[in-house]
């Protein structure tokens, strides 16, 4: 592949306001304006005009390309509480609390997975390096089930149309404070797909799985990588789990690309999770997952978003950092929000735009003000210390099945 500069790395976003019509209810907590703030904070820092950018309008995917990783029935189902034909099918998690039915769900669902699917169809062309979808990393959605504020899972979508187009091997690291279990399950017994999963333990949040133990079927172990984080780990902790599995793995598995999911709900402003994490802290995730996509996956990298639930602050500034890594030029930590942005995300709180940051008002910055560092694996292992003992659970349930030694590799 012909080398670029850093800041002409060939890249998609996939955008279109219709994205914005996925929206179970004014009141929920997966609402449509994280999307809208990212895109125009994107737009007020000048990343959408980028030499090299391609974007990527998604159309409303195919019943075929939803049954490649959906059954044909849960997709009627789906169409059938969309139509209003039926009131809800709680059997199949429409309706439930966390994915209340809304008109259009199949549409606004559909076309989420297909701009994930066209901009994994564009990376294995060679058309561009990176993608992302913001609007994308809808995790927990099941072959036949809605969960966890998810209709349908475009990041398995994705993976299974790199497959169908020759992919050998494809890798998928979940950053979500969320178990990414939708996409475990699809691939549970695929050796050709390592799922990889940093997240709060289920013992304390939802969905409640993604153990050290959960390593895969039978033709398949190994390939299920779980790394259950305790509440309250924050950059340091988090950074280092990451980095003591991650890299590790992705160099053995050696993929033909690599998937992300870039859920910012780890953020200490998130009301639904229980981690500490900065926007610094998810800054430096994107930056490890474009390296991890250099080093690894042959440079081909689709990003997604996921969840992230404080709108106003967390969500714009965290995804903007990420479009600003996948395009090839990171956005200094430091930088200052344009005013034009903050006087228009303070209209859609409702703010006063005066407010300080403190006070709960609109962030001035790029960043919340904090160093990050962890420390490496290589350091050493503390065995009383927590997230010590859940990277070597995972590390001793996982690594010899690649060949690795969980004590010193």
């Amino acid at each position: 592949m012909t080398s670029t500069s850093p800041d002409r790395v060939p890249a998609a976003v996939v955008w279109d306001e219709a994205l914005l019509k996925y929206e179970f209810s004014r009141a929920h907590p997966m609402a449509p304006v994280r999307l809208d703030l990212t895109h125009r904070l994107a737009e007020a820092l000048g990343l959408m005009d980028r030499e090299g950018l391609r974007i990527i309008r998604p159309e409303v995917a195919s019943d075929e390309l939803l049954a490649s990783v959906h059954d044909p029935a849960y997709v009627r189902a789906v169409r059938s509480v969309s139509s209003g034909e039926v009131e809800h099918r709680r059997d199949m998690g429409l309706g439930s609390d966390d994915n209340p039915v809304f008109p259009h769900m199949h549409e606004a669902a559909a076309r989420i997975l297909g701009g994930s699917v066209a901009a994994a169809e564009a990376i294995w062309a060679g058309e561009v390096r990176h993608a992302v979808n913001i609007a994308g990393g809808l995790h927990h959605a099941a072959r036949g089930q809605a969960s966890g504020f998810c209709v349908y899972n475009d990041c398995a979508a994705a993976i299974q149309r790199l497959l169908d187009l020759g992919a050998e091997r494809v890798a998928y690291v979940d950053l979500d404070a969320h178990h990414g279990d939708g996409v475990e399950s699809m691939f549970w017994h695929d050796p050709r797909v390592l799922t990889i999963s940093v997240h709060e333990t289920g013992i304390s949040l939802f969905p409640g799985t993604g153990f050290a133990n959960d390593v895969g079927g039978p033709n398949a172990q190994g390939t299920a990588v779980n790394v259950a984080v305790p509440p309250g780990t924050g950059d340091s902790g988090f950074l280092r789990a990451v980095h003591a599995v991650v890299p590790q793995l992705l160099r053995v598995f050696a993929p033909d690309a690599l998937v992300t999911q870039h859920g910012c709900d780890g953020h200490r402003e998130d009301p639904l999770t229980n981690l500490t994490m900065s926007v610094e802290g998810q800054r430096q995730l994107a930056l490890d997952a474009a390296d991890w996509a250099a080093d690894f996956a042959h440079d081909r990298w689709l990003a997604t978003g996921g969840g992230g639930y404080s709108p106003f602050s967390v969500v714009p500034r965290t995804w903007s950092h990420l479009l600003a890594v996948a395009t090839g030029r990171p956005v200094r930590t430091d930088a200052e929000i344009p005013e034009t942005w903050r006087r228009y995300a303070a209209r859609a709180a409702g703010l006063d735009l005066s407010q300080s940051r403190e006070q709960g008002g609109i962030p001035h910055l790029m960043s919340d003000g904090v160093d990050v560092w962890w420390r490496s694996w290589e350091v050493g292992y503390d065995p009383s210390d927590a997230i010590d003992q859940t990277i070597m659970a995972t590390r001793k349930a996982v690594f010899p099945y690649h060949g690795l030694d969980p004590w010193f590799d």
